[in-house]
């Protein structure tokens, strides 16, 4: 009986041993294959600026393209960093109360200057004591990518609503855009890591909304994607008081 229980426990952890060397594997061709596009374009950026016949105004733009490329090639590389971190179990969320202004303006903080030059008009209706137990900087990490996805697919003047409640049962933030909306066929495969739809392939690297969705997880919330019935995509996050 004592050899058939310790046979068991040696193949459960040959199994999680198998599975862990796997997910290794995954995660190192995911983050190869996302990363040879920009370096790749940034090779070809450093060999043109060689070249001795461009004027000065078309080096500055190859440049100004060099550091787009660098700055998506940063942000890529801390989100797959954060997202390892957070699948791996070791980060200590932090449990105190968390304001919905605050978590907004924390938010919004690196995205001010984009939403200017779009022209983007931002309303909020935020209860000044609504808010939740959690952690105040990786909460507003999620709000932020839910927050930059609207902003990129925003046209030019467009206009950017969150609305915020709550209630005994949980804390609700809806952000809704007047972008063109999310296809329903791709509605399922929203937060699947490094999935971009035909519509979204210009932006990002589809893994924003895969990072907000593990954040908002391990803190006793969840996010749901839809399309608002006047038009638009409409996120909504929830973070529960309770076991949900």
């Amino acid at each position: 009986s004592e050899i058939y229980k310790m046979t068991l426990r040696l193949n459960e952890q040959a199994e999680a041993l198998g599975r862990d060397k796997r997910y290794l594997k995954d995660s190192l061709a995911d983050l190869s294959h996302q990363l040879r596009t920009p370096l790749t374009s940034m090779q070809l950026i450093a060999s043109r600026l060689n070249r001795p016949e461009l004027s000065q105004e078309e080096k500055f733009s190859l440049v100004l393209e060099l550091k787009k490329l660098l700055s998506q090639t940063e942000w890529l590389v801390s989100a797959l960093l954060k997202l390892s971190q957070l699948e791996s179990g070791t980060v200590p969320f932090q449990h105190r109360r968390v304001s919905l202004v605050d978590l907004m303006e924390t938010a919004l903080s690196p995205l001010q200057v984009q939403m200017e030059l779009k022209g983007l008009n931002l309303r909020q209706e935020l209860p000044p004591a609504a808010g939740f137990q959690g952690d105040l900087l990786w909460s507003a990490q999620a709000l932020g990518n839910v927050l930059k996805n609207c902003v990129e697919h925003t046209p030019e003047g467009g206009s950017i609503t969150v609305t915020g409640t709550e209630n005994p049962l949980y804390t609700q933030l809806t952000i809704q855009d007047t972008g063109p909306g999310i296809p329903p066929e791709e509605l399922p495969h929203v937060f699947d890591r490094f999935y971009r739809g035909g519509a979204r392939t210009r932006h990002g690297f589809g893994i924003g909304l895969s990072l907000a969705k593990l954040i908002l997880e391990r803190q006793n919330g969840t996010i749901r994607a839809g399309n608002a019935d006047t038009g638009g995509a409409l996120f909504e996050l929830r973070f529960y008081k309770g076991a949900v």
